[in-house]
């Protein structure tokens, strides 16, 4: 398949960032996987068992908006929690999911969400011009149907204002945003909020 130049400006951008995401230790294996969307509706996303920390142009790879491969190679198993999001929301450009520490065991700990309020921190997050905000952030429990839980996150969207993300219990993070920057400031943000709600419940030192 070729590619165009759009493809290769993201699927770059994708790779840098796995690279940011795996300094930190927030995709530990080959766990993970990041996505972008090109002007066309097409789908830049990370090949399936990929580690993100070492990406190549070969390991990013072309999905429809209904996550179909458009080329020969195996999209992540979760691609259609990436595709529903960018059906449920225009704007956005970008979707990480991470595994990191503060993710995985905020999502333990709180069953149904994590709300983070009045964190001056909550400012770097798109929209938010005041300290004095309310993130609710759903925690969803882990499912190996993604097509459940994809449906799940749906109906949740259907009843609830739009957020900045969602956790999957046990599994980890997943955030958004309208670029692959803005997306990497928004999960540097949550996953520091995270740690600050852990601390305060006595997780951790």
């Amino acid at each position: 398949m070729t590619y165009n130049n759009d493809f290769f400006n993201l699927a770059n951008q994708l790779i840098a960032a796995g690279k940011l995401i795996d300094s930190k230790g927030w995709v530990p294996a080959t766990s993970g996987n990041l996505s972008a969307r090109l002007p066309d509706g097409t789908i830049a996303i990370t090949v399936s068992g990929k580690h993100k920390g070492h990406l190549q142009i070969d390991d990013i790879m072309l999905i429809d908006a209904d996550a179909n491969a458009l080329d020969s190679k195996k999209p992540s198993a979760e691609t259609l929690l990436h595709t529903a999001l960018y059906k449920r929301f225009p704007d956005v450009q970008c979707v990480l999911h991470p595994h990191s520490l503060n993710a995985t065991l905020i999502s333990k700990i709180f069953k149904v969400a994590v709300v983070l309020e009045n964190y001056e921190l909550l400012k770097a997050l798109c929209g938010i011009s005041t300290h004095e905000s309310r993130v609710v952030v759903p925690i969803f429990a882990n499912d190996q149907n993604i097509a459940r839980l994809s449906e799940q996150v749906e109906q949740h969207w259907n009843q609830c204002a739009r957020g900045y993300a969602y956790l999957i219990a046990g599994h980890g993070l997943y955030t958004w945003g309208a670029s692959v920057s803005e997306t990497l400031r928004h999960l540097e943000v949550l996953d520091f909020l995270f740690e600050c709600e852990l601390r305060l419940h006595g997780v951790k030192n």
